[in-house]
């Protein structure tokens, strides 16, 4: 495609992105890898303005808690897992995470996020125990915690349908899931990386199952390792595809779209060359672009630095993320960043030119800055 071409093609979308036409995947895969960074951010940062004419800016306050790094899924990007006997193996006492939700609230937070390994001694009877615990001592925190991998290796385990595992831990007090396990939704990449974790087809029936009972989950995308850009937008092809389906029965049960950048250090995928900060910035624009029934996509500043995931907000994010009181997954390939107070957030989203306010998992607004 040439100069006019191109033009033609920008054109197109950007009068799609006005009138509510859905961008097809072909124009969102050649925006990709074609069409400059400032223009795809222009076309995105429209998009964003037609969901978020207030110019609002969110992030919410929240933990993660790795209750246990024994894992038996091997995947190749992960440098957290490990074996049940290893010396650094570990499973959290429910006392040590009733201080750290403690930890949580004092922080004024309002998110739990809890995520560990596919660990094969811990049963449904572990999660329903521990989240009416938590609930018992912290009823107004949400529970926004197991990823899909999680959630079906719990029914393998237990040998009981993927929807009943999610009835028995809503009842026990999950509120949310979050989107973790996604990774590139293309069993092409899948089969390379994470071959002993949930397929594709998997992945979107514990999203499916979970919306069926009315619970909101969030979709998720780590990217910059070995797939293409035709499989992000495969990737993004299927989550848009998920949230018509849940948008037929009332209501999109996907809260939000996360696209983080892979973190190599202490992986098997070490000798590939990390994503740059124009990748990041165009694939987070175009997620905005072609995502158009995704009301909030989150800017990452937990892989990108806070430098970075302000900018995020001018291509196509509304929402900054978490305070990530705590985070281990990440820090695990030596990628750390400091856990700013709500404040200093606030502070961060206003320099950037947003106004900013403090959300739930859900997205309502707690609290205007």
């Amino acid at each position: 495609m040439g100069i006019t071409g191109e033009k033609v093609l920008v054109d197109t979308v950007i009068e799609k992105v006005n009138s509510g036409e859905r961008v097809s995947d072909e124009e969102a895969l050649y925006l990709l890898e074609n069409v400059d960074l400032l223009t795809v951010g222009r076309i995105a940062d429209l998009a964003r303005r037609k969901k978020h004419p207030d110019n609002v800016a969110t992030f919410v306050v929240d933990r993660n808690v790795n209750y246990t790094n024994v894992c038996i899924a091997g995947c190749k990007f992960c440098a957290f897992q490990t074996k049940r006997n290893a010396p650094d193996a570990y499973l959290l006492e429910f006392e040590e995470i009733y201080r750290k939700v403690q930890e949580l609230v004092e922080w004024g937070g309002t998110t739990l996020l809890m995520q560990g390994g596919l660990n094969p001694d811990l049963r449904i009877d572990f999660y329903v125990e521990l989240f009416r615990g938590i609930k018992e001592r912290f009823p107004q925190i949400q529970i926004h915690s197991l990823s899909a991998s999680e959630i079906y290796f719990l029914s393998k385990l237990e040998k009981i349908p993927i929807k009943k595992v999610l009835e028995i831990l809503q009842e026990a007090g999950l509120d949310s899931v979050p989107g973790g396990g996604a990774e590139i939704l293309s069993d092409e990449i899948r089969s390379q990386i994470s071959s002993n974790k949930v397929s594709t087809d998997v992945w979107l029936e514990v999203h499916r199952s979970a919306h069926q009972l009315g619970m909101k989950t969030t979709a998720t995308m780590m990217f910059g390792h070995i797939e293409k850009p035709v499989h992000i937008i495969e990737h993004l092809r299927h989550i848009r595809g998920l949230q018509d389906e849940s948008l037929k029965r009332g209501k999109g049960y996907f809260t939000a779209f996360i696209p983080w950048t892979f973190q190599k250090g202490g992986t098997r995928l070490d000798h590939i060359e990390t994503a740059t900060t124009v990748y990041y910035l165009k694939v987070l624009a175009v997620s905005r672009i072609y995502l158009d029934n995704f009301q909030n996509v989150q800017s990452s500043h937990v892989t990108q630095t806070m430098k970075v995931g302000p900018v995020g907000l001018h291509f196509g994010a509304n929402d900054l993320g978490s305070t990530m009181i705590e985070e281990n997954v990440v820090a695990s390939t030596g990628w750390k960043v400091a856990a700013p107070r709500p404040e200093k957030m606030a502070d961060i989203i206003r320099k950037a030119g947003f106004k900013p306010a403090q959300r739930d998992t859900y997205y309502n607004i707690i609290r205007y800055y």
